[in-house]
């Protein structure tokens, strides 16, 4: 199966969470949050309502906004009704498994989406190579310290109750650690943010800088909304655009800040190929065609506190630099238009973005 990511990132026929696919089954999406990244929102829920659209369902796509109560009403919901599917992003994987167990019992199938819920009982999920994810943004800071033996580190993670953000930094280390253990690099600090809380985690890596002395070489950001608060916290002392920082998700203000040169990287995941599959899985499933589904889900992923492996559907992210920024606009996922104005007009004239 080959997933693109093409088309635009927003949909101005969306003017409510559900949208029609003609009158169909419909499946029921819960997606996490929107403060820590613009993704769910902007990306993911009219990708997926596109995705599902196409596939011949309704799609009821609400956002519990961080709220583990809501996350659980707006599925108690979703199952009363009846829909055919249940696609979960969950806050932690103690709601998400809750939520996928009353599913069950109601004899609806579950999808985990993006993010693996530990211990749970989705038969399938849908995410990136989230181990890779993090092994791009440890290499990409490698690569930008070679020149800097014994620069120091500071590791500003995401949640630890989200699997993702554990396979992130399991990525990270995959290639940071050898370097530290050599002394090729050095790390000040890693330090996970509850919640994936942009403001905790400034503040955080505020702390950090300020217990080192000022001092900081190069910064693990595990997303673009971690990395915004870790460059303000640089431009107040005099440090964005010499330090190093990664990001992912490939936001349109992390884009801006790699243009500007204030964030050395993102990570681009081409959400559309991720919502593309949860609808041709969804569909397989409203069948109970079980074949087309395992079809779909080649790659296997470990859920070690349920001690079981997950069929998976697991597409492969990519590294932006300044250089490759044009990728992610070519692709569709975010609008030159979005990304260019202003200071950066020059920047995206230099790099052909338009």
């Amino acid at each position: 199966m080959t997933l693109t990511a093409c088309g635009s990132n927003t949909s101005s026929n969306d003017k409510s969470d559900s949208a029609s696919g003609g009158g169909g089954d419909t499946v029921g999406v819960i997606l996490p949050e929107t403060a820590s990244s613009a993704r769910w929102e902007s990306f993911d829920k009219p990708m997926l309502q596109q995705a599902l659209r196409a596939e011949g369902f309704d799609a009821d796509v609400q956002n519990a906004q961080g709220d583990v109560q809501k996350f659980t009403t707006l599925a108690d919901g979703m199952i009363a009704k009846g829909v055919k599917v249940l696609i979960i992003a969950s806050i932690n994987s103690e709601v998400g498994s809750a939520v996928a167990s009353k599913a069950k019992k109601a004899g609806i199938p579950t999808i985990d989406y993006d993010r693996l819920n530990l211990g749970g009982s989705s038969d399938y999920y849908v995410s990136f190579d989230n181990v890779k994810v993090g092994e791009l943004q440890g290499q990409a800071l490698a690569d930008a310290l070679k020149s800097k033996p014994g620069a120091e580190v500071i590791e500003i993670e995401g949640a630890p109750t989200d699997n993702n953000a554990t396979l992130f930094h399991q990525g990270q280390q995959n290639i940071l650690k050898p370097l530290y253990d050599a002394g090729t690099l050095k790390l000040v600090r890693s330090q996970a943010i509850d919640g994936w809380d942009n403001q905790k985690g400034g503040t955080t890596f505020e702390q950090i800088l300020t217990g080192n002395g000022g001092k900081v070489d190069g910064v693990v950001a595990a997303n673009d909304g971690l990395a915004g608060a870790v460059i303000t916290v640089l431009k107040k002392n005099g440090l964005n655009g010499k330090v190093p920082v990664t990001g992912q998700d490939a936001t349109a203000d992390g884009l801006k800040a790699v243009l500007r040169g204030d964030q050395y990287m993102t990570v681009f995941k081409p959400i559309l190929g991720e919502a593309q599959a949860a609808a041709k899985l969804a569909a397989a499933l409203a069948k109970g065609d079980k074949a087309a589904a395992d079809a779909l889900a080649v790659s296997v992923s470990q859920d070690p506190k349920g001690k079981r492996e997950v069929k998976s559907v697991l597409l492969q992210p990519q590294t932006v630099t300044r250089a490759e920024v044009k990728v992610v606009t070519d692709a569709g996922f975010v609008k030159a238009a979005d990304i260019c104005g202003g200071d950066l007009a020059a920047a995206c004239t230099e790099l052909g973005i338009r």
